[in-house]
């Protein structure tokens, strides 16, 4: 689970770029005016850092549901409010005159509820200075075993935590899941999953062992204090006999592991285990009915000399273990795509690792090892289409500050081309917001979303919640 960077240090907002917020831009006098493509953390981090280094910059942050946050909102569990609470950054951001934000606006891809439209990039380029693509990961990485797409009972993480979370998209998740049913639930990767249901075990599986997973010792002690829930240990043998000398993380990671669970596993009412060295080869039909998972088949694996080593690779051995499972879930990473239009803008995307090329957010068309990439003029771009989906969302606000910084600087110095040529004022939104309501689109605007957002704690309220989300 991402965890949040509440308020950044003093140090981390001077400008680098310019010696006052109040510089102008040495091409012109006139406004820098800049697109945020998607309102999660990514998109607010950049245009904080953007508004608070050059004062005549001028945002419209275009979000394709109604609401913003992403992740914030909508990869947090519920009973972690405090993660939520760089809200408060965000909406310092959203209560600049300079700044304005355009929801339930998908820019390229149509959102899959109705009325399913959408703006052309092309329809924003020609009223902007620059474009930031901070649109994060939408979809999620697939294992690509058999079984995977054709038994009902196996889902990806992402889907889970989104229908969880109140994720529109996964309004009628409910439907798919066996919450009434399973007890066995196989989690692979390093995620970790937890249900009011009658499930009784949860295996979180890993190709690797523990100092080279991914979980945090936060999370991982969250888990072994649950009350009623046992844990099993580890195998020793994957552990280091001189523990003390590992590095801090990996150290603490060890430590919670071999203090074990608050609850004896003998008087636990459900529990979850950690198992290591198994690769997924396939998804296995339940014997009572072919259509349904009954157990998930892995190849054991050992690691590379040094096996401590955090880098240590894991290597199949041919030996082949089914587990059980009535609900597996992977959580092996997600994925972004390229948005419609890309082509046509000359906007670069690396379909392989899911992300925009860039040199320090901006956008560069790939050449070759020895020689830097192509700049495309005013395109950048920020968070986990930038970078991949990884980092805590702490990487994030450092990630964007070092786009917003790259934005600052270009415009500043007036070294580098932006999307159009010549000294015209763009209008931006201004311009923009005909075509959005030709085409059948109702835009949502802060003060709306104000009011979406107190409705929620309203009903909230009503039945002990902080909210209840609108689906």
């Amino acid at each position: 689970m991402n965890r949040l960077f509440l308020r950044p240090p003093r140090a981390l907002l001077r400008p680098r770029c310019c010696s006052t917020i109040s510089q102008q831009s040495h091409r012109t006098d006139r406004p820098l005016r800049l697109a945020v493509i998607g309102a999660g953390p990514a998109g607010f981090y950049t245009s904080y850092r953007v508004l608070s280094k050059l004062s005549n910059a001028y945002i419209d942050m275009y979000e394709s549901l109604p609401v913003p946050y992403g992740l914030v909102r909508f990869g947090v569990a519920p009973d972690h409010p405090e993660v939520k609470n760089c809200q408060d950054k965000f909406n310092e951001v959203a209560e600049s005159p300079r700044f304005t934000y355009i929801g339930n606006t998908p820019i390229g891809t149509s959102w899959s509820h109705p009325p399913h439209r959408s703006l052309p990039l092309s329809s924003i380029t020609p009223h902007y200075d620059a474009i930031l693509l901070s649109y994060g990961a939408s979809k999620d990485r697939k294992l690509g075993i058999e079984g995977e797409d054709t038994l009902s009972g196996v889902y990806s993480a992402r889907a889970f935590v989104g229908w969880y979370n109140g994720l529109p998209e996964y309004a009628g998740f409910t439907s798919k899941l066996f919450l009434d049913s399973a007890e066995e639930v196989v989690v692979i990767g390093q995620g970790n999953v937890a249900l009011d249901s009658r499930v009784k075990r949860v295996r979180v599986v890993g190709r690797r062992g523990p100092l080279q997973a991914a979980f945090t010792v936060k999370e991982l002690r969250e888990l072994l204090s649950m009350p009623g829930l046992g844990f099993p240990g580890v195998d020793s043998s994957l552990i280091p006999a001189d523990a003390g000398k590992l590095p801090r993380q990996q150290k603490r990671i060890v430590q919670i592991l071999q203090k074990g669970s608050n609850t004896l596993l003998s008087k636990a009412q459900r529990q979850w285990e950690l198992n290591f060295l198994r690769s997924p080869t396939a998804f296995l039909p339940s014997t009572n009915d072919p259509t349904t998972l009954g157990a998930v088949r892995f190849d054991k694996t050992l690691l590379e000399k040094p096996i401590f080593s955090t880098t240590s690779r894991a290597v199949p051995t041919g030996e082949f273990e089914d587990l059980q499972a009535d609900m597996a879930f992977r959580s092996i990473g997600y994925l972004s795509e390229p948005i419609s239009g890309f082509e046509e803008a000359g906007i670069p995307f690396n379909s392989k690792r899911g992300l925009v090329p860039n040199e320090d957010g901006r956008v560069v068309k790939p050449s070759n090892a020895e020689e830097p990439g192509e700049v495309v003029p005013g395109v950048y771009t920020s968070g986990w289409v930038k970078r991949g989906p990884t980092g805590v969302i702490a990487s994030t606000m450092y990630d964007a500050f070092e786009t917003a910084d790259a934005i600052v600087n270009d415009w500043v110095t007036g070294e580098r081309e932006f999307m159009n040529a010549g000294d015209k004022e763009r209008r931006g939104w201004e311009a923009v917001q005909g075509e959005v309501r030709a085409r059948g689109m109702r835009p949502v605007n802060w003060a709306e979303w104000q009011r979406i957002d107190a409705a929620e704690k309203e009903r909230g309220a009503r039945s002990g919640k902080e909210r209840e989300k609108f689906l």
